[in-house]
């Protein structure tokens, strides 16, 4: 009996350490698959997991990956993790790839998405930017004093924040903030039922509106925006379907911080009229207006947390340089010498001298992606480095358009972070899809 207790104990023992290498090999397993994986056409990417397990890798998607030189079957292939994978892209599109350990337990889902391994121009225009929200954006909330002399929020206590966007009232959509005002002063005081967004849901509230003491009319206490304007630097465009990205990051409303949710918008040449330096402490700028008697360069289509988007206007492609690159991937981005292109005096792009300081690599899908310094000695004297209105310049790097610069770092003026140019050329693709499904 004694014997058998020490044989049971010992086997129990066994299956804990089993069952303790097992778990620690899958959260190693785990942590070592990426969640995405971005490669470009017909370029080869060679996993190695040095994983002990046998896994199931199965995908969403036909015909975009060749999975160990091999097509990936319906049902998924069986493969060892002890070995290198290798995955080969086909064509340009996203894929899916379930992976699961012996068939059965789920490991990860790794997203691959393959971009065109195409040519870009890298431009560097100062450009002027418009947009129209889609509806009327919510900034600030206030109260109304009424001719009872009592201090009101009506639209607080409708439920109505910063941020929200009202798209419609009583059932009518909104164009205009005249559209708003207008709707408010016919209400009379009576109820009025607005439809808002915030974040990704959809929020009906009924509001009263007030007369106001000082001018007898009716309002909301609401202050609101429905367009803004600035001056950016225009990035890249696809000579194939003239599609383009500027910024590297989204257009946020200054008051709230919110994305502005576009239903238009447009680019336009611009003139630099003055450069406020940066100094430490106090981010420089550059001072510029439209050119309003010219057509217009190209509308906006898309903004998003990594840049705008749309398309140039044919008569357009004159005014902007023509000088094409290879675009690089996160991974082949080196620390070292790079350059800028950028717009300054608002006449010529000039090419400056920078260095990429870090590369990240956990921000690879971030505006955030890499650090760089600005090392002219002209950008350092003119602009004292990096200013607002350069956000997207291009990055370029062993003749390979790198990035796009898109912040400054408030306390080192010679210093900013710059985004992927992988993401920004995705962001384009992705707008154009979504432009082909809607015409569909």
């Amino acid at each position: 009996m004694r014997f058998i207790s020490s044989y049971r104990k010992k086997f129990v023992i066994f299956l804990a350490v089993c069952f303790t290498v097992m778990s620690l090999s899958y959260i190693r397993t785990l942590s070592v698959v990426p969640a995405k994986i971005v490669l470009l056409e017909g370029e080869e990417f060679v996993c190695d997991f040095k994983s002990p397990f046998l896994v199931n890798i199965s995908a969403d998607r036909q015909g975009v990956l060749k999975l160990n030189n091999g097509e990936i079957n319906t049902s998924g292939n069986f493969l060892s993790l002890s070995s290198p994978i290798s995955l080969k892209s086909q064509r340009n599109g996203s894929v899916n790839l379930k992976i699961k350990i012996f068939g059965l337990l789920p490991l990860k889902t790794m997203r691959v998405d393959v971009v065109p391994n195409k040519r870009i121009v890298a431009c560097g225009n100062t450009i002027g930017v418009k947009l129209k929200v889609n509806g009327v954006l919510v900034i600030g909330l206030s109260d109304v004093e009424t001719e009872d002399g009592k201090s009101l929020l009506p639209a607080r206590d409708g439920g109505l924040r910063p941020g929200d966007l009202i798209v419609e009232v009583d059932n009518q959509k909104l164009e205009s903030i005249d559209d708003l005002v207008r709707m408010v002063e016919k209400s009379n005081g009576k109820q009025l039922k607005l439809k808002y967004k915030r974040g990704g849901s959809l929020i009906e509230a009924s509001v009263y509106p007030v007369k106001a003491m000082d001018d007898k009319k009716y309002h909301l206490g609401v202050w609101v925006r429905d367009s803004t304007a600035g001056i950016g630097t225009l990035t890249f465009y696809d000579p194939e379907n003239k599609r383009f990205g500027a910024l590297g990051h989204g257009i946020t409303d200054i008051d709230t911080g919110a994305l502005m949710p576009i239903e238009s918008g447009e680019i336009l040449e611009s003139n630099i009229l003055a450069i406020k330096k940066g100094r430490q402490g106090s981010p420089g700028e550059l001072k510029g207006v439209f050119v309003e008697d010219r057509n217009k360069l190209g509308i906006i289509n898309r903004n998003s947390d990594f840049g705008i988007y749309g398309k140039l206007n044919e008569d357009s492609l004159s005014r902007i340089p023509n000088k094409t690159y290879p675009i690089a991937l996160h991974n082949q981005v080196k620390e070292g010498p790079a350059t800028i292109l950028a717009n300054i005096d608002g006449k010529t792009v000039e090419e400056y001298s920078v260095e990429i300081q870090k590369v990240s690599k956990q921000n690879i899908n971030s505006s955030k992606g890499m650090i760089i310094r600005i090392t002219d000695p002209r950008l350092l004297d003119t602009t004292g480095g990096i200013v607002q209105g350069m956000s997207g310049s291009p990055i370029i790097q062993n003749d390979r358009v790198v990035g796009a610069v898109t912040h400054v770092l408030v306390n080192d003026p010679t210093r900013g972070y710059g985004i992927f140019i992988e993401w920004m050329v995705q962001n384009t693709m992705e707008e154009n899809q979504n432009r082909l499904e809607k015409v569909s």
